[in-house]
């Protein structure tokens, strides 16, 4: 008899899950959750969903009814926050129930992109100056930042409220860029010091014994000067502007030396934030070779086509293979 495993998702990204089926890959907001989903079916799993938006009866009512021996947790907020996730997946722990991607502590420091710098400070990783502007506080810049910088949600990911105006290289731009993060999208704001150079992004997988996917890089292959462009919203999600910036992903060109140094960061940056399961962590890379991490990111996008599961077919390893590795 096959295991059972429950997909905790949002509720609004429950995919349809139809015989001989072919999404837009561009636009069905739910295509990790049909990709894992799918697999997984096609592994002989049984599989079913569990969609929460802001209560916990749902998660409660499947484990008593379809009792799963396994939750894979695609979940990326509750309540409308995302600094809830963490929560249910102690909820799970509390139950003993397994599951997959990071445990709570993990989720906890990887979402608050301050918190994450300060630890990865003092372990004497790099990662850009930095400061914090919570909602309706001070909004003097201190001193110590040198212009250019990036002004970004505190806790979101996914390119959330990252645009060209991000980049900010004046006071005027600065305040009226944070005025927007603050008012508009009515969040806490971190402003770091701006690194030009490679971005890069290496997956890793495992508790205690960890696996390393290649280094991943972003290409901006038609814009004169890539080392100052970002991954923004645009850049991200827009097909046009992709085309247009000329935006690709693939195993980054780097010597041995550096890619050694890179893995021992990251690996040293994923054991101190004690992350579990399965993280993203993004970097900058200079051209004087200093290393950046820009942000830690635990249980990251892991679609059939996204960097993680690309940097692991590049490792010869098959998506179903990759999805099965992800299971506790």
């Amino acid at each position: 008899m096959s295991k059972r495993i429950l997909l905790l998702v949002h509720k609004e990204l429950v995919p349809p899950i139809e015989k001989n089926l072919k999404p837009n890959r561009d636009s069905s907001p739910w295509i990790t959750e049909y990709d894992v989903a799918q697999t997984l079916i096609n592994l002989n799993y049984t599989v079913e969903f569990c969609g929460l938006l802001d209560s916990i009866d749902p998660l409660l009512q499947k484990i008593e009814t379809f009792k799963p021996q396994i939750v894979f947790n695609l979940l990326e907020e509750f309540s409308f926050n995302v600094r809830n996730d963490y929560k249910v997946v102690a909820l799970l722990d509390l139950l003993k129930i397994k599951y997959s991607g990071c445990g709570p502590k993990g989720l906890l420091l990887g979402r608050d992109k301050a918190l994450c710098k300060k630890i990865l400070t003092h372990h004497r990783l790099g990662t850009p100056p930095f400061y914090t502007f919570p909602k309706n506080k001070k909004r003097k810049l201190p001193k110590h930042l040198k212009f250019p910088l990036i002004i970004k949600c505190l806790f979101e990911e996914a390119s959330y409220g990252i645009a060209k105006a991000s980049v900010v290289h004046s006071e005027e731009k600065f305040q009226e860029r944070l005025a927007y993060i603050h008012n508009k999208l009515d969040q806490d704001a971190i402003v770091e010091e701006f690194i030009p150079g490679k971005e890069l992004y290496v997956g890793i997988i495992g508790h205690k014994r960890l696996t390393v996917l290649p280094i991943w890089e972003l290409k901006f292959s038609k814009v004169q000067n890539p080392e100052t462009e970002i991954y923004s919203s645009q850049a991200k999600w827009n097909k046009n502007y992709r085309d247009r910036k000329g935006i690709k992903s693939g195993p980054a060109d780097l010597d041995k030396i550096t890619q050694e140094r890179i893995i021992k960061a990251c690996k040293k940056a994923y054991q101190v934030l004690e992350l579990t399961g399965h993280a993203r962590i993004d970097l900058r890379l200079t051209s004087e070779g200093k290393i950046y991490i820009l942000e830690v990111n635990p249980n990251p996008n892991i679609a059939l086509d996204d960097e993680f599961a690309l940097s692991a077919l590049h490792a010869q390893i098959k998506y179903p293979e990759l999805i099965e590795k992800l299971l506790p």
